[in-house]
């Protein structure tokens, strides 16, 4: 075994670098004093709702594409092949399902944090819960997205660790606090950009040097990197076509359906078309960075064989051996491993601007604004900027914390994809089942976080304690597709003899990570509605209008009537699109008795007072003559 190697970068590597930070700032400070110059909450949190298609759809996509990815996609198709490439399918339903499901209910609302509709769905107690839970989630984990591709950098290139730390973390929350929604919107489409053009130099420059596209395909098939489709059911395999194809639906509506991060980027389109179609540009755009971070594994594979840099020990973890790669294909190029880096940080910085900005938001909206509902909107808005500049402290000091974890950094990742699930089960209770009550999500969402926590945790301790035979690839935990979902990165490339296959609580415990999301999800929404049933199933007339999707009383059809009535499914209850587009800062609130009524804001509050008081003395006329329609706007 060698020793790691370094291998150093150039100054104009570090130029390169520096003009990433610099044009990022640059960025956050022309949108702190331009425009509306960030004064209101509406402005700094939701972009003033003003966004086009374009920007959002890039956004959507760079949230999701964090540094960890970018080092983590092209390693699993090294050692594994290109079976993960088949996730691709799951991103058409896991993106045509937000578009035409979740976008339609928030956006009609008139949301600035998606955990508003579980207080609109259910009560104030759900509203908090979730809340808490997302709080934890991104607290956890916007350290260790930090701290996990500096450390790689720092062991391959000598890149400064806590010099490349500190300038990430500072730079974010400076054009995060300064230039609210619009700059970290605005920098995350550069950053795309940026993403896009590092990984392409790697793959153009490492594809030529091996001898052509055609040659690397030619290598990989002979290695046999290029894999087939696999139909095996078993969902203890970790990469079939079922898992990826069908698992990886779950994943993506977790992360494009119910996560803060991206439902604030729905918000803040100009229309609801307009935020349609934001899903629907990133369903190409998602593909190409996929077939990036495969083809980048290929390329790897054609460059060294079955003879890997990590097998050599130049190299630590698989992480480690991406970046080792790329310096060695970039070694007489001066600027293009600069390039890379760039691109690379690219990933962390939209990542951790996109949580800071979320976390602001849902602390501003669910925790501080319901108890003090007299601020006033200079006062809101300076919080909410320092709220922006606390979390990126926050962020700084869980970097630190990640460094001191050691092994723990893998449990770390972990956790953070342990709670999407839950919270998208939570979501889906509330819309598509309508008798489910406030108690019923309570207990379904504790119940969902401990098995996520079981499952997770077991199966963590249980490849720790007892390695399985074969030849170990010494990988890190690594969220390979997307910085939202996690992947323990099973920690070999095992022999083809065949092992005993797991039973009992093992088997729970060797569940591919590509299924968490959904059993987790469908753990919630099962125990939500059993404890709904047996402890009074919601009624019809308690539902704010707009907050459940109209998909059950299509699919029992065939039901009597007074057992369509019992599940409270005869009236599909929606919002209709043209109150929507007359009221254009309208939100449902809820009555103290559960009827709807509407806020309008403060350009339009005398006509909301006026049909405020008209709407509470005809309250059983408005409900009885709420128009039904389906959700769906648009159609393929």
């Amino acid at each position: 075994m060698g020793e790691v190697v370094q291998m150093h970068f150039t100054t104009v590597d570090y130029v390169i670098f520096v003009l990433l930070l610099v044009a990022s700032t640059g960025i956050g400070l022309f949108y702190a004093f331009s425009g509306g110059r960030q004064r209101t909450t509406q402005e700094f949190l939701m972009a003033d709702r003003s966004m086009s298609c374009l920007p959002v759809s890039l956004s959507l996509l760079a949230t999701f594409q964090s540094a960890v990815a970018i080092l983590g996609a092209p390693s699993e198709v090294y050692a594994f092949g290109t079976q993960y490439w088949f996730l691709g399918c799951s991103y058409f339903l896991g993106l045509l399902i937000p578009a035409h499901v979740f976008i339609p209910i928030f956006y009609r609302l008139r949301l600035s944090s998606a955990y508003e509709y579980l207080e609109l769905r259910f009560n104030k107690m759900v509203r908090i819960c979730g809340t808490a839970t997302f709080i934890f989630q991104m607290v956890i984990y916007m350290g260790v997205v930090l701290y996990a591709p500096a450390l790689a950098l720092n062991a391959v290139t000598g890149f400064d660790l806590w010099g490349a730390v500190l300038a990430m973390g500072l730079v974010s929350t400076l054009y995060t606090a300064l230039g609210g929604l619009k700059a970290v919107i605005w920098t995350d489409v550069f950053q795309t950009v940026v993403m896009f053009a590092g990984q392409l130099a790697v793959i153009v420059v490492g594809a030529n040097q091996a001898g052509g596209i055609v040659e690397v395909w030619r290598k990989a098939v002979n290695g046999s990197r290029i894999a087939g489709l696999d139909l095996n059911p078993d969902p203890l395999e970790r990469h079939t076509f079922w898992t990826l194809g069908v698992g990886g639906v779950f994943l993506m509506l977790a992360l494009y359906g119910v996560n803060q991060a991206q439902v604030q980027r729905y918000l803040s389109s100009r229309t609801e078309k307009g935020a349609i179609m934001s899903c629907y540009v990133v369903f190409p755009c998602q593909q190409i960075v996929l077939s990036l971070g495969c083809l980048m594994g290929l390329v790897m594979f054609a460059r060294y064989g079955e003879d890997s840099p990590l097998d050599k020990g130049y190299v630590k973890t698989n992480d480690q051996m991406v970046l080792y790669f790329v310096m060695d294909v970039f070694r007489d190029l001066p600027g293009l491993p600069g390039l890379f880096v760039a691109c690379l940080f690219s990933g962390a910085l939209s990542t951790i601007s996109s949580a800071f900005n979320s976390l602001a938001t849902v602390t501003m909206e669910d925790l501080i604004k319901p108890h003090f509902p007299n601020m006033t909107e200079a006062r809101a808005t300076l919080l909410s900027k320092g709220l922006a500049l606390a979390y990126g402290l926050v962020c700084l000091a869980m970097a630190y914390v990640a460094s001191i974890m050691g092994s723990v950094l893998q449990a770390a990742f972990s956790i953070f994809g342990m709670v999407g699930g839950p919270l998208l089960g939570l979501f889906c209770l509330g819309i598509f089942f309508p008798w489910a009550n406030s108690v019923g999500a309570v207990v379904g969402l504790a119940a969902g976080l401990a098995m996520a926590f079981w499952v997770g945790i077991g199966s963590f301790v249980m490849r720790i304690s007892r390695p399985p035979p074969g030849p170990q690839l010494n990988a890190t935990a690594l969220p390979l597709f997307h910085n939202m979902t996690t992947t323990v990165l099973s920690s070999l490339v095992t022999s083809p003899t065949a092992k005993p296959r797991p039973t009992g609580v093992e088997a729970l415990y060797s569940l591919s990570y590509m299924w968490y999301s959904a059993h987790n999800s469908a753990t919630v929404v099962v125990v939500g509605l059993l404890v709904s049933l047996i402890t009074g199933p919601m009624k019809e007339r308690d539902l704010t209008p707009g907050t459940v999707f109209p998909v059950l009383g299509t699919l029992l059809f065939f039901l009597p009537e007074r057992y369509k009535e019992k599940l409270c499914c005869i009236t599909p209850l929606a919002l209709k699109p043209k109150e929507i587009s007359s009221q254009p800062y309208q939100m449902a609130k809820k009555d103290g008795n559960g009827a709807a009524c509407c806020k309008e804001d403060t350009a339009t509050e005398d006509k909301g007072l006026e049909s405020d008081r008209a709407q509470t003395e005809d309250e059983d006329e408005d409900v009885d003559t709420l128009t039904t329609h389906t959700v769906q706007e648009t159609a393929l």
